[in-house]
């Protein structure tokens, strides 16, 4: 792969939706808040706050409104969040969201256990939704799970992942997230996959949000942008899994993939440094260690003393 010469990318930040939601223990409202201050100087060109889902599927986001409201907005950073149905966006347009993702499963099985809804009801749902705020500024976002394969029926058609962009398309949806939602996907796939979707939909501002649950994460990224991909969702400290979906541990980490980023010549727009100091403070947040490694490594760069 050739070096980035400054291409541009746009780097999602979701600890603070898929990072937190699995975690054992509540995360308070004042530590999301914190948390997501902090990353919103950065540079980060997006940042999921949290899930406007039912408390009772997700008590871990049951702040969602709080966390939302009393965020201090950076300009130029979009604030997002996910919104499983049509109660969930009600929420959200309260809050003044600026994107509001859609989520919905490709997968028939892994949509029923996720949210009780087949694909069809899914699109259904996104039907309603896209039609209900009267704020023209809101984008919309539709996340397909699953969209590289499936942990109870294996590769999903990407026939089938075409047609549900293309109905998204038809509805005024501005971007598609293609997740690979338990880590299967491989760097060959993905770049097949998504050269034929950037071919047939040029006007989708498209994003890949990628699990590392088999170590594939940041060769499947590469594999993306190498297709012309540009947005990529990842997870400060590599947190994040679909409580649905078994063995789905570990997004991409955000500080390691701008590292990487950064080494290649594509331009992020965001502080390493600063996010690393971030990053360090993590495992107090949560209780535990995360899997990062840069955090812990040091930067390529970094220099030590020679051996006497």
């Amino acid at each position: 792969m050739q070096p980035g010469n400054k291409r541009r990318v746009y780097i999602s930040e979701v600890v603070a939706r898929d990072g937190f939601q699995i975690e054992p223990n509540f995360i308070p409202t004042e530590a999301k808040v914190k948390l997501i201050n902090l990353l919103s100087r950065t540079g980060l060109a997006k940042i999921e706050v949290t899930s406007f889902t039912s408390p009772k599927a997700i008590p871990n986001l049951r702040d969602a409104e709080e966390v939302f409201k009393r965020v201090e907005r950076v300009r130029g950073v979009i604030y997002s969040a996910l919104v499983p149905d049509v109660k969930g966006c009600e929420r959200a347009i309260g809050c003044a969201v600026d994107e509001i993702n859609m989520v919905m499963s490709a997968s028939e099985s892994h949509g029923r256990a996720n949210l009780r809804k087949s694909p069809e009801d899914s699109l259904a749902q996104f039907a309603e939704i896209v039609k209900m705020p009267k704020d023209t500024h809101i984008a919309f976002n539709a996340s397909i799970s699953t969209a590289f394969g499936c942990p109870f029926e294996g590769i999903i058609p990407a026939e089938r992942i075409v047609n549900i962009i293309e109905r998204c398309a038809d509805m005024g949806v501005n971007g598609i997230t293609l997740c690979d939602t338990t880590g299967i996907a491989d760097p060959a796939q993905v770049f097949e996959l998504c050269s034929e979707v950037r071919a047939l939909f040029p006007r989708v501002n498209f994003t890949v949000h990628f699990h590392n649950t088999r170590g594939m994460g940041l060769a499947n990224l590469l594999a993306a942008l190498e297709a012309g991909i540009e947005r990529f969702d990842a997870s400060l400290g590599g947190l994040g899994g679909c409580p649905f979906a078994p063995g789905s541990s570990g997004n991409i980490c955000t500080e390691d993939t701008v590292h990487m980023l950064d080494r290649m010549g594509y331009e992020t727009g965001v502080d390493l440094d600063r996010l690393l100091e971030i990053a360090r403070a993590l495992p107090v947040i949560v209780g535990h260690e995360v899997p990062g490694q840069v955090m812990r490594a040091g930067k390529a760069d970094r220099r030590y003393p020679r051996p006497e």
